[in-house]
């Protein structure tokens, strides 16, 4: 294989965030670059979120990736809530102005957008491990990375860090440029894969006593369920039937309903935190997705904040491969920021009205209760709950 030397556009990371800039870059004619770590199988198979706001399918569609989004996605138009044995229902459409949700799953994206950047887009090297980002505040940046046991430079015009809070491309924005503000959460979540039919044809949200439980799904014979556990948690603690027993009870409602049970073929335990870098630029290194960003998955924010990253970010470099004008790429940070905090905002609400803290207090739970009955009473309240649920407008 050749190496390329030199790019305009060097993408650290072929997770969704920097495949999805590879291919925006690639339809503006920009030339681009996509170093990932790992191989083909092992990001194809990465489980993580399956929430796609309206937003993000639209942009999935306009860059040539939805044909099978649209053919096996599941449109929905509402969500469940839960608590006191009481269930009510949030109608998407009508509180937001018609905006829905997709269920289709990050590892289908990823296998979407990998199959059209080998068919026609810009380098894609797997196995590519980068080692450091050097020169970020001058005109030629450079990705040092090892491939195939060898170890290679690649110039560019500008640097994308997609490549999560531990890559190297946060690391090369100078500690005393950059901020992080961080947030962990006292529990986490045992997020399971159930070979049956979704118990629900929308997800519930529900808040017990007992913790916080997700009735979620990936197709319609495939059930994706989470349960809030303590930090620390060993998945090998929770045997099945002990988890089904487990999602009955804190989905428990005054009407006859019992969640389908049927095998269980994956069990991992993920933790809760929030993280924002600040800011998102530095010279010409530009951090995109989870490499800037964290936010814990009650919301379904993660997945949909890169995309809105990486859009912001094409739109931005396709005005400066057009016109020369660096106007959006300097509004980049600032940009992205404020939507970023309104969904970390979101998310920490969404978390700390459901979950029950190992040291709550009996009026710490009558407060969430509160709340529950406002957006259950409110139409206010539902509709701000349904607008930044499905997704805030693009920039």
């Amino acid at each position: 294989m050749t190496h390329p030397r030199h790019t305009t556009v060097g993408i650290i990371g072929g997770g969704p965030a920097g495949l999805l800039l590879a291919r925006l870059l690639h339809r503006s004619g920009i030339d681009c670059v996509v170093l990932e770590s790992r191989d083909r199988a092992y990001v194809e198979r990465r489980q993580r979120a399956g929430i796609l706001e309206q937003g993000t399918v639209e942009v999935l569609r306009a860059c040539g990736a939805g044909e099978r989004m649209d053919r096996e996605g599941l449109v929905h138009d509402g969500i469940e809530l839960r608590w006191n044995r009481r269930a009510h229902r949030l109608d998407l459409p009508a509180l937001t102005g018609g905006r829905r949700v997709m269920v289709y799953a990050q590892t289908e994206v990823v296998k979407d957008l990998i199959a059209l950047q080998l068919t026609d887009g810009a380098p894609l090297l797997f196995g590519a491990q980068a080692l450091a980002v050097t020169g970020a505040d001058t005109g030629r940046p450079g990705i040092r990375y090892r491939h195939r046991g060898r170890e290679q430079t690649l110039t560019c015009d500008y640097v994308v860090g997609c490549d999560g809070f531990h890559g190297v491309a946060r690391q090369a924005l100078p500690e005393s440029a950059r901020r992080t503000y961080t947030r962990s959460y006292p529990y986490s979540w045992l997020g399971v894969l159930a070979e049956v039919p979704p118990s629900h044809d929308e997800l519930v949200y529900a808040h017990s006593a007992r913790g916080f439980a997700l009735f979620s799904m990936r197709t319609p014979t495939v059930s994706r369920l989470y349960l809030q556990v303590p930090n620390g948690t060993d998945p090998a603690d929770w045997p099945d039937d002990r988890i089904w027993d487990e999602l009955e009870a804190r989905g428990a409602v005054d009407t006859p309903w019992k969640p389908a049970r049927g095998p269980l073929t994956a069990k991992a335990v993920l933790p809760m935190r929030s993280s924002v870098t600040e800011p998102m630029r530095y010279g010409r290194v530009l951090l995109a997705g989870d490499a800037a960003h964290i936010v814990p998955p009650t919301g379904a924010k993660g997945l949909n904040l890169a995309v809105a990253d990486v859009t912001v970010l094409a739109r931005a470099l396709d005005q400066l491969h057009r016109t020369g004008s660096t106007e959006l790429l300097d509004a980049y940070s600032d940009t992205c920021l404020r939507r970023v905090w309104r969904a970390e905002h979101f998310s920490y609400f969404m978390t700390t009205a459901l979950h029950t803290a190992p040291d709550q207090s009996p009026f710490d739970t009558r407060l969430q209760l509160a709340q529950l009955d406002r957006i259950a009473g409110s139409p206010h309240a539902a509709a701000e709950l349904a607008e930044n649920y499905a997704g805030l407008p693009l920039p």
